[in-house]
């Protein structure tokens, strides 16, 4: 077990995109990391890929047992963590190999099947929180702990109300609607911990080429992990912060909920 002063951080979903970004950053930055993906030989090639201080862990956070092994692993490695990132996430329950555009056109409200709806929030937003739940145990053991939820400038009710939002018709009953619901159970979750030890932000990668949209993103994943990685890193950022690129956000990089 190790004492408090090592800063130790688990990143969902890092075995690739910003999740991986993310995870090399913190190990650059003197983290010891867990690396935790679905796939494990996925995780340890990742975890090859960064070098020391990272380490794979296997992590689906839509499967309840695979929670629990992977807090139980920490806790008996560590003892306790600093620092979560919740990266993971999943886009949508369809078809494979489709394009963005027509991913989007198919999670309209008006016939987003209820069945492909639910498969996405299941990992975005119930597996994100019973992630957090159960690693809350571990991070109230370090002296000053964080958790940093990768959300989307896509689930913001500000932006998608504005008419002069250029992405505004992107935002859907599935995947965007998700991240809504994501960033308002973890503004309760600041709230609700804001007189603890451990601090919660939420922050959008901005629309990044990944996976999650086809790689059809206007940014590289090195441009869209800059702020992600500029959250994970800080320790002075106020609780319940939302934030994002320039171009998604305003003064102090905040995005309206």
């Amino acid at each position: 077990m190790q004492t408090n002063d090592t800063k130790t951080a688990l990143v969902t979903g890092a075995n690739t995109g910003i999740g991986f970004q993310i995870a090399k950053a913190l190990v650059e930055n003197g983290y010891r990391v867990y690396i935790g993906a679905r796939n494990l030989q996925k995780g340890e090639t990742a975890a090859t890929e960064i070098g020391n201080n990272a380490k794979a862990i296997q992590l689906d956070i839509a499967d309840k047992n695979s929670i629990n092994k992977a807090v139980a692993q920490i806790e008996s490695e560590f003892g306790y963590l600093t620092l979560l990132v919740n990266n993971a996430a999943v886009s949508h329950a369809g078809k494979a190999g489709r394009t963005m555009e027509e991913i989007l056109g198919a999670q309209r409200a008006s016939i987003a099947p209820i069945s492909e709806m639910k498969t996405v929030w299941e990992t975005n937003v119930f597996g994100t929180l019973a992630l957090t739940q159960a690693i809350l145990p571990l991070l109230k053991k370090a002296a000053a702990a964080r958790i940093v939820t990768v959300s989307s400038a896509l689930g913001s009710l500000g932006l998608n109300s504005n008419p002069a939002n250029p992405y505004r018709s992107g935002f859907d009953a599935v995947y965007g609607a998700s991240k809504t619901a994501l960033n308002g159970v973890f503004l309760s979750l600041a709230n609700e911990l804001e007189d603890s030890n451990i601090k919660v932000h939420l922050v959008s990668p901005g629309f990044t080429a990944t996976a999650l949209n086809n790689f059809q993103g206007t940014d590289t994943v090195e441009e869209g992990s800059l702020e992600p990685i500029r959250v994970a890193l800080a320790e002075d950022l106020p609780t319940g912060s939302f934030t994002g690129p320039p171009d998604f956000s305003g003064e102090n990089n905040l995005v309206p909920w």
